[in-house]
């Protein structure tokens, strides 16, 4: 198959391109270095038949009406809303920071009026806010920085809270009310039969050609296509001329309890002072699983490995623009996703990104793409 568009990375980005390209009428071909479509996302069922998520748990939620219509092409949906809490001295509190929290800490009867004025009376904020410290302190105050934000930060980062851009602490609402939702999108579900199988529906298509465990190469003349989708490290492509832009990884501790039906009361418990892992997400939550014992994943962050999370920094941002210059030079090769851009993306956000840029090479408009009824 003569291929007109190279796609390299077979997450919600390379996917959601590749499928708008071939529905176009485009010739596609996927190249992915792991063994698996989907990415990060990537789900399977472990030898007790308990779907998880091999890299960590992945929650879809959006607000993006058209990314949801375009999703529910390729999957049913089961209603999911994810709840996390955290260890806090031996005791589970709602996260993000609510009235119950706030009650259940300091063993108080505060109402959300109440909650509103001892927030207020217990914040330290700055004129200016330069860095996640600021943030967190200038919303909730020391104490509650320090019992629920500081020890998670230096272990999910490797840095404190006054390193890390405002950013960070921004995706962390407070509430005065008992919404202990961790989201508040009104789209919140979870692909039924989980995400690999949505994936391999939208690479269904006979315009799209797929080989796994391929690492692109700029200088291979038979991967040359017209057009080139990138969603990998933009310093790998570039050779790390300028240098290795940071990326935190993780480590995953996957492990079944056949004699145990619920490990914890919540899909994600995190604990931001014990341990050396920052949570523990139990799958059977997120999936409605009802197997025989449950599974459970541990997630412990490390400087080394597969990049997971762009580390956002001041310093790293500059590195980012000198290789964002070279990209915006590129008239060929687009960069999009977490790894390119070197950002944080949602899920959503990606695939909203990608609709949009596919909408650019097919001549569809973006929110065309989510005609259609759900499969």
């Amino acid at each position: 198959m003569k291929t007109d568009v190279l796609i390299v990375g077979a997450g919600f980005a390379g996917c959601t391109i590749a499928e708008r390209c071939a529905a176009a009428g485009r010739q596609v071909l996927v190249l992915d270095r792991r063994e698996h479509i989907g990415g990060n996302a990537f789900d399977e069922r472990d030898a007790h038949g308990v779907l998880v998520h091999r890299y960590g748990p992945h929650i879809f939620h959006t607000n993006a009406n058209h990314v949801a219509e375009y999703l529910s092409r390729f999957t049913q949906w089961r209603a999911y809303e994810h709840r996390v809490l955290s260890s806090v001295e031996g005791r589970l509190y709602p996260m993000p920071i609510n009235r119950t929290t706030i009650n259940l800490l300091y063993g108080l009867a505060l109402d959300e009026a109440g909650v509103a004025a001892f927030l207020e009376r217990v914040r330290l904020p700055k004129e200016r806010i330069e860095n996640s410290e600021d943030l967190v302190l200038g919303s909730v105050g020391r104490d509650l920085c320090d019992r629920f934000f500081r020890n998670y930060t230096r272990k999910q980062w490797g840095l404190d809270l006054s390193q890390l851009s405002s950013a960070v602490a921004g995706r962390i609402p407070v509430r005065t009310n008992d919404d202990d939702r961790y989201f508040t999108d009104n789209f919140q579900k979870m692909p039924a039969e989980g995400y690999t199988a949505m994936f391999a529906r939208m690479l269904d298509h006979p315009n799209i050609r797929v080989e796994l465990g391929t690492t692109y190469r700029r200088d291979t003349t038979i991967l040359q296509a017209t057009d080139i989708f990138y969603s990998g490290p933009i310093d790998e492509f570039y050779d790390f001329r300028f240098g290795h832009l940071p990326y935190r990884s993780l480590r995953f501790a996957h492990e079944h309890l056949a004699a145990v039906e619920r490990y914890q009361p919540v899909g994600t418990v995190n604990y931001p002072n014990d341990f050396d892992f920052t949570r523990i997400t139990e799958f059977k939550h997120l999936t409605g699983q009802t197997h025989s014992g449950t599974s459970i994943v541990r997630e412990y962050p490390q400087a080394h490995g597969d990049p997971y999370y762009p580390v956002p920094t001041e310093e790293n941002q500059q590195l980012y623009r000198r290789y964002a210059a070279l990209a915006q030079a590129e008239e060929h090769v687009h960069f999009l996703g977490r790894l390119a851009e070197y950002r944080y993306y949602n899920m959503d956000q990606v695939v909203a990104a990608a609709l949009k840029m596919a909408a650019q090479f097919t001549g569809e408009a973006p929110g065309s793409a989510a005609q259609g009824a759900a499969i």
